[in-house]
């Protein structure tokens, strides 16, 4: 059987063009999971800011619009898979480069690994409501961390080599589970407004009335999480037809979720009480659904959760391995990230190795036997970093373009002021949280509610991003360090060779 993988990280054979704008919009808006944000992301939200959910996902989505704005104008200017890897790096320096490559790279795996978990869950829900309560003696528990892991991983599995074989029959796939998925969802939700009995309220829209700091910048946090996705778009604008199809996958992505997370919100609000929705946590939209009808149809929204979960497995998996490529390429990582596999045209090798590493991370995390406690201890993580590298790709685009102050009013609002402002509160946002978590325990525990041990999480992804970095700078001689960092600078690497031709095995 003849090899079909490239051996030469110096020269990759290019990635195949094969993705539309389409394609775009449905890998962002699978990545970013509305059904399984909603779902599950909701409760999360009420456990911290009540009745003020609504509130805070609007207040979110406005610094994410204006990074959104940031990152089409970057992708305008330099369309790499790397994104904000390359242009902090080219612009802001090769350290605050790689740490806003490495973020959004271990994220990734950390929410594949919890998702994993997550998707065991909704298979489990739904056996039980088969009437399957144990498998081969083994009782079915969808609150176990374990159990749900050890099931999600088979399906980790599958969704990995679907996205080895292409990420435009991947996009194919994805599209058919969103429209069931959003079709349930505006089923389940309209219905929630009109039938639900908890009285609707204006004070739904006030961030103002979340009862605590702590409890709004948690809030905050949690609700940038829930739009994170949109971005890997992006990552995959090596194998759009058209660069500015990114941008417009991002943001048709980003708008769809808004509606659909205010939507989901003011209808669960309507259904539950507060203290309903946290207390049910990964099994929010099952319950939401029990309320609102009788089986079989009760199990439609379990359906659409699971094929959440398994696209955003999917969607994860894509962008996660294009990141490692382009690092790869520069030597910051070792050089079997960069190898494209010549038939498929996909970081073959990567993909592979990003679902293991993930899977690796998954069975760590059975130490926090409650699954809920589980999730919420990678979201928070999770929330954090990405408010992190969301701030550096907007501060980068500010300080790229900062010549347009001079073009008038309206380019420097939209390249320079509205991107930096939008940087600078995410940065306040994180830190205000880091301090307190830092203050919240007296001692470390391995615990969701432990302070010490939600800020050694994000920590730790920074650490080991260094120490990646010192290995690339002093071991590899990476050239993404000895190169000037400057926007000016020409490409850190070489462009991407004609795709070898594909062979039959």
């Amino acid at each position: 059987m003849e090899d079909h993988t490239s051996s030469e990280p110096s020269r990759p054979a290019a990635m195949a063009k094969s993705l539309g704008a389409f394609d775009g919009v449905v890998i962002a808006a699978s990545n970013t999971a509305a059904t399984t944000t909603i779902g599950i992301g909701i409760g999360l939200l009420a456990a911290y800011v009540g009745r003020q959910t609504p509130a805070l996902l609007i207040v979110a989505f406005l610094p994410i619009l204006g990074i959104a704005g940031a990152y089409a104008r970057l992708n305008r200017s330099e369309p790499n898979c790397g994104n904000g890897y390359v242009w902090v790096g080219r612009t802001l320096g090769p350290w605050l480069g790689l740490l806003a490559g490495w973020i959004p790279l271990a994220s990734s795996v950390i929410f594949l690994a919890y998702t994993t978990s997550v998707t065991g869950s909704a298979v489990s829900q739904l056996a039980l409501k088969a009437g399957v309560d144990s498998f081969f003696g083994w009782d079915i528990d969808p609150g176990s961390t374990a159990r749900s892991t050890l099931i999600g991983l088979f399906i980790l599995v599958v969704v990995t080599w679907t996205a080895v074989i292409g990420a435009a029959k991947a996009a194919r796939f994805q599209a058919y589970l969103l429209i069931f998925e959003y079709a349930v969802l505006l089923l389940f939700c309209g219905w929630g407004l009109i039938a639900g009995d908890q009285g609707f309220s204006l004070s739904w829209l006030n961030p103002f009335a979340v009862d605590s700091p702590s409890g709004l910048a948690q809030g905050l946090v949690l609700a940038v999480f829930c739009y994170w996705g949109w971005d890997s778009a992006f990552s995959v604008t090596e194998e759009t037809r058209r660069p500015e199809d990114a941008a417009r996958g991002g943001f048709i992505a980003l708008w769809t979720v808004l509606g659909l997370f205010l939507l989901g919100s003011i209808a669960f609000q309507r259904v539950m009480s507060t203290d309903e929705m946290a207390a049910n946590g990964a099994q929010g939209l099952a319950h939401f659904a029990v309320k609102l009808a009788s089986e079989p149809l009760a199990t439609l929204p379990l359906i659409a959760l699971l094929f959440s979960v398994v696209a955003s497995l999917q969607a994860g998996v894509i962008p996660t391995a294009r990141i490692a490529l382009a690092m790869s390429r520069d030597r910051t990582l070792g050089p079997v990230w960069s190898k494209v596999n010549a038939r498929y045209g996909t970081p073959a090798a990567g993909t592979i190795l990003i679902a293991v590493i993930a899977a690796g991370i998954a069975l760590l995390s059975l130490s926090i036997p409650k699954l809920s406690e589980a999730i919420l201890a990678a979201v928070s993580a999770i929330g954090l970093l990405v408010a992190l590298y969301y701030g550096l790709a907007a501060v980068t685009c500010a300080w790229r373009f900062r010549g347009l102050l001079r073009a008038g009013t309206l380019q420097a609002t939209r390249a320079v002021i509205l991107p930096a402002a939008c940087g600078l509160a995410l940065f306040a946002l994180g830190g205000y949280l880091a301090v307190h978590y830092a203050t919240l325990s007296d001692g470390f525990a391995v615990s969701a509610s432990n302070g010490w041990f939600s800020l050694a999480c994000p920590a730790v992804v920074l650490l080991t991003g260094l120490m990646v970095g010192m290995i690339a700078k002093w071991r590899r001689r990476s050239p993404y360090f000895i190169r000037p960092g400057t926007a000016a600078a020409e490409p850190l690497v070489e462009p991407l060779a004609a795709p070898a031709p594909a062979t039959d095995p």
